[in-house]
């Protein structure tokens, strides 16, 4: 047996021999500090010996059982009589902390239950436990964390029963901070005022929602509301698809054409250029609008601009929403809308680079985690799921 592999047994831990008959069994002795739990005093006297069986780290593919022997004392100064305390195992397991955390990477890194339960002779049901502990642990080391100075916010499916969760990230650190059930202020109310540090929150980054708009202003009022650059894209794609509809409902069906259009010019190949412009000479007003759409979103995809930077773009994102409100068809009205509803926000994309990009990847990992479970039907194991894998990434 290689020497690192015994020093990993624990500290204070002297090996007397190591047999390998049907896995590895190893004999051993705790030699080191023993002090009295009661009163501290090393004034002991030895009482009496027994052996522990504990299930140890395994050694390769081999099961590891580890026979550790232990002495039972009396305090001279208190009468007390007690059990010696072994670091990495705690009182009536019989399993060490480090085979513990070996089951946990395991079920962890996608190998199932069973399997675990075959090959590391255990059962099913254990190993749920164990993770679960583990979970709750890493969770735990967390709970007394303070809000992030930059936050995104921003909404996931959970179950058709229990309608949506709310995702709190760390947009700096790219950790998720919390997970939430709902997605309106009165089912949030709770888990917000559990937030420690609320007014340390200097930038809430958020979609165009105007209840996470709200509840931003009321629960972090010293943070800056920015737009999400995609979902403000997004937005004006959508509703310049909706003109389009109106005015050309058959060529609006063509997915050559619709794929042609949510690109941006720019992308386009020469020969996709000039079936765009083709089209455009037989439906001129289409045309109009959808270089209009290419200059709004070239003007809202700027980014890492200063201060000075951005006062021409304000003047240049004004000049939009007039242009838009005052347009003859609905959807672009509605646009014009709710880009003067936004305009501070959407403003502010500008000086800001972070984006609930972040938030959208860590979405992508729960709903990896959902299909590996088969679907929750609790939140709190699914929350506990969640930020036990998530926190710490």
């Amino acid at each position: 047996m290689p020497q690192e592999k015994i020093d990993l047994v624990g500290p204070g831990i002297k090996v007397h021999s190591v047999v390998r008959h049907g896995g590895v069994m190893i004999h051993a002795e705790y030699v080191g500090p023993v002090a009295c739990p009661q009163c501290s005093s090393e004034q002991l006297r030895t009482k009496d010996r027994f052996v522990r069986k504990l299930r140890h780290e395994s050694i390769g593919t081999k099961n590891t059982w580890l026979y550790l022997t232990l002495r039972k004392y009396r305090c001279e100064d208190c009468r007390r009589y007690f059990r010696a305390r072994v670091p990495g195992l705690l009182p009536y397991r019989r399993s060490t902390e480090m085979f513990r955390q070996e089951i946990f990477m395991d079920h962890r890194d996608g190998i199932s239950q069973q399997q675990l339960h075959r090959t590391r002779r255990i059962g099913s049901a254990t190993v749920e436990r164990w993770f679960h502990d583990h979970l709750e642990l890493k969770e735990k080391m967390f709970s007394s964390r303070l809000c992030p100075t930059v936050l995104g916010i921003d909404e996931h499916f959970f179950t058709k029963k229990q309608g949506y969760a709310t995702t709190f990230c760390d947009l700096q650190k790219h950790r998720i901070f919390e997970v939430a059930k709902g997605r309106s202020e009165h089912s949030l109310h709770s888990a917000l005022m559990r937030m420690k540090g609320r007014e340390r929150v200097q930038v809430v980054c958020i979609d165009l929602s105007s209840s996470y708009r709200s509840l931003a202003r009321k629960y972090f009022p010293n943070a800056l509301i920015v737009s999400d650059r995609f979902h403000v894209v997004r937005t004006v794609i959508r509703h310049f698809l909706d003109t389009w509809k109106l005015l050309d409902p058959v060529g609006r069906k063509n997915r050559g054409l619709l794929s042609l259009m949510r690109r941006k010019g720019e992308n386009l190949r020469p020969e996709q250029q000039a079936r765009l412009e083709r089209y455009f000479e037989q439906n001129p007003a289409i045309g109009m609008v959808y270089k209009a759409k290419e200059e709004l979103c070239e003007l809202l995809n700027q980014k890492h601009r200063t201060q000075k930077d951005c006062r021409p773009l304000i003047s240049r994102l004004l000049y939009w929403i007039d242009q838009l409100r005052n347009s003859p068809f609905e959807p672009l009205r509605t646009l014009g809308a709710t880009l003067s509803s936004w305009r501070d926000e959407i403003a502010r994309m500008w000086r800001f680079t972070r984006n609930n990009g972040i938030t959208e990847g860590f979405h992508t990992k729960m709903e990896l985690i959902q299909r590996r479970a088969y679907g929750f039907r609790n939140f709190s194991n699914y929350r506990l799921r969640v930020t036990g894998l998530l926190l710490s990434e």
